[in-house]
């Protein structure tokens, strides 16, 4: 029986969930632009159709000779998601330890405008990241390998504080009765991010690409400043206490009960709210949990191996698909950015309702196990698509729904019962530390497999690069095969008393 839900739930829900999609949709901006910058750093007289016509790869590659060719170009793209993530990955782990122990809007609200503006002056005014990768280094005609390693950097690290908080926030909201299908839906803020990045790239990419990650990051960093205003981390910063995992009470008195949360006359509400906390015992506040304690916990290091796998094949889509739509089938740029977000779609629709599902069973694993086997395939036929963009679409659709789902799953759901499990006893904090955790060490598997894709493709082509995911998917099902087994059994059992009972 789901608790019921409050004004204030709502709330906490669309704040967090808003947090993410912009987030997302900035790192989604620089996947929906690699063909076009691409022909900008390389002396090719490439010229994508429906890309900016400023472009001069010729002129940009005689000052300041940075790649001799397309695929050095790719390379360096690759191995730009392999820092950005391998920045992100620790900065996961040390995120989440700060969010246990630390107020979760001001470090949350810091990622958010953090990793949309930089510190720094530039003609006495602030720049942004993702603007200053993407826009002034365009406008001055400024092109640095190394600068553009140091600013990507710089923004994984920024990055790294949001995940962690988003999720402890929803779970300090949100019991484990109902988690499954409650935070199928809420994560998709990822792949909403991806959707509303790709179509703000593509509306103004015909400007150039730098105006595509100007227009993300500004509108990042004004949700930052309306998160950091408008968010409520926990219920009890408006007088309500989690008294079990599974529903929240009032913190009120038996004659009081009846009383509204929001009382139309607010200094007698303020006047009674402090004789109650006069006369009650203050809760004691739970200890944050050590990062080595967190790690060893039930189920943390299965379900972050897992996720290894899993977020390799999932970023990879992620960062290459509109490049190897373009690419692979000659599409326009910005009609292989509007395809991709099929792929996106299918995750929506996977993670709410393999949520669901394992609610209904109360288990995750063996949910997963199944989604994953059929992604197996999924991927065979994927990378057997017709040049037809309305069968690439389906078949993006039914890839994403099986894998981006328990992805999904993992990253949120399943994440917040490992840092709410028992054995924690409700005294210690350790939801975003473990958090941190899960998406951390998922963060390291995707980080190398960006720069694998890369090197498989510039060397064996597209078709092994989806057998390589093939074999990742595999591996993930691998690591969470004793989990499923204990889960099966737990089925087993209870089916087996429910009929002794009838």
């Amino acid at each position: 029986m789901w608790p019921p839900y409050t004004y204030h739930h709502l709330l906490a829900f669309l704040l967090t969930f808003l947090s993410y999609v912009l987030l997302h949709s900035s790192r989604k901006t620089f996947s929906n632009v690699k063909v076009s910058i691409s022909a900008q750093w390389t002396p090719s007289a490439f010229q994508q159709n429906g890309s900016t016509s400023s472009l001069s790869p010729g002129e940009t590659w005689e000052e300041n000779k940075l790649f001799a060719d397309m695929g050095e170009a790719t390379l360096f793209l690759g191995a730009l998601d392999s820092i950005f993530l391998f920045s992100y990955a620790v900065g996961l782990y040390i995120s989440g330890v700060i969010g246990d122990r630390f107020n979760l809007r001001y470090v949350l609200s810091f990622g958010l405008c953090g990793s949309a503006v930089t510190v720094g002056i530039l003609l006495k005014y602030v720049t942004r990241t993702e603007f200053v990768f993407g826009t002034l280094t365009e406008w001055l005609q400024f092109y640095n390998v190394y600068f553009y390693c140091f600013l990507w950097v710089i923004n994984g690290l920024l990055q790294s504080t949001v995940w962690p908080c988003v999720v402890a926030i929803m779970g300090n909201w949100f019991g484990k009765s109902g988690r499954g299908f409650v935070f199928g839906l809420w994560s998709a803020c990822a792949s909403v991010g991806n959707i509303l990045g790709a179509f703000l790239a593509s509306s103004v990419l015909k400007y150039g690409y730098e105006y595509a990650f100007l227009v993300t990051s500004v509108v990042q960093f004004a949700g930052g400043v309306v998160v950091f205003f408008g968010l409520l981390t926990s219920p009890k910063e408006i007088g309500l206490s989690d008294y079990s995992e599974t529903s929240l009470r009032p913190v009120t008195r038996d004659t009081d009960s009846q009383r509204p949360l929001i009382s139309d006359d607010e200094d007698e509400l303020c006047d009674e709210y402090s004789i109650q906390q006069r006369d009650e015992e203050p809760e004691p506040q739970p200890k944050a949990i050590g990062f080595l304690q967190a790690f060893c916990l039930p189920g943390v290091i299965p379900y972050s191996l897992a996720y290894a796998c899993l977020k390799l094949v999932n970023y990879s889509f992620f960062f290459w698909l509109p490049f190897y739509l373009s690419k692979n089938f000659g599409w326009k740029e910005v009609q292989a950015d509007r395809l991709s977000v099929w792929y996106d779609v299918g995750g929506i629709v996977g993670g709410t309702v393999q949520g669901l599902i394992s609610d209904l069973l109360g288990k995750r694993a063996p949910v997963l196990a199944i989604s994953l086997l059929l992604a197996m395939g999924a991927l065979v036929g994927y990378s057997h698509s017709p040049n037809n963009q309305l069968v690439n679409g389906a078949l993006l659709a039914t890839t994403g729904f099986l894998i981006g789902g328990p992805s999904n799953m993992i990253s949120s759901a399943i994440s917040a019962d490992l840092g709410r499990q028992e054995a924690l006893q409700n005294s210690q904090e350790a939801l975003a530390t473990v958090t941190g955790i899960v998406d951390g060490t998922g963060s390291i598997g995707a980080a190398g497999g960006q720069y694998l894709v890369s090197l498989i493709e510039s060397k064996l082509g597209w078709m092994c690069v989806f057998y390589f995911f093939i074999i990742m998917t595999g591996c993930s099902i691998l690591f969470i095969i004793p989990l499923i087994y204990c889960e099966i059994r737990s089925l087993c059992r209870d089916s087996q008393a429910r009929t002794h009972q009838l």
